[in-house]
């Protein structure tokens, strides 16, 4: 190999290097809800697993933790317990949190047998992908977990797993 080609190789690694590191960036940002979205997400007609109507209106004057997730989704699934921790730890502040289950009710239902929570989870299939997006998630990847304060204004949102600290601080930078 001559100098021209290890300088030629050495240019490429460098350029593919900072384009990961510029995607990387990129892919990870989200936004925050919009009014309109969070307006969306209450006038919505949510039904449980079994197919229950869920009047979401209960929920606002809460903080609302919303996590979009799917059972065929390991990281989604890795944060439930730390979600399902958080929900029994936080319900007496008023904090409510919603799994919107991005998956077939039947698979939501075999799922929840196997790993129940505390919280409830809604289906929100096709439409709850949109609205997941219309929330700030740009790149429609789960999990997506979005805070709304009890005044219906979006504070946080996370596109990943989310930790347990990183979750704690942000539901208690809510109140």
């Amino acid at each position: 190999m001559n100098r021209r080609q290890l300088l030629m190789i050495c240019g490429i690694s460098l350029a593919a290097l900072l384009g990961g590191i510029f995607t990387s960036q990129w892919i990870s940002q989200t936004g925050l809800a919009s009014e309109p979205s969070v307006k969306a997400f209450f006038a919505n007609a949510w039904q449980s697993p079994d197919g229950k109507s869920i009047d979401a209106s209960k929920w606002q004057g809460k903080v609302l933790v919303i996590n979009f997730w799917a059972s065929w989704c390991p990281p989604c699934v890795e944060e439930m317990p730390t979600l399902d921790l958080l929900q029994q730890e936080f319900i007496q502040q008023n904090v409510v949190f919603v799994g919107i289950g991005i998956d077939s009710p039947s698979n939501i239902r075999e799922f929840l047998k196997k790993t129940p929570v505390s919280y409830p989870i809604v289906i929100g299939g096709l439409e709850g992908s949109g609205i997941s997006k219309q929330m700030g998630n740009t790149q429609g990847a789960l999990p997506f977990t979005v805070i709304i304060n009890s005044k219906g204004k979006a504070t946080y949102s996370k596109l990943g797993k989310i930790s347990e600290e990183e979750l704690r601080k942000a539901i208690k930078s809510t109140l």
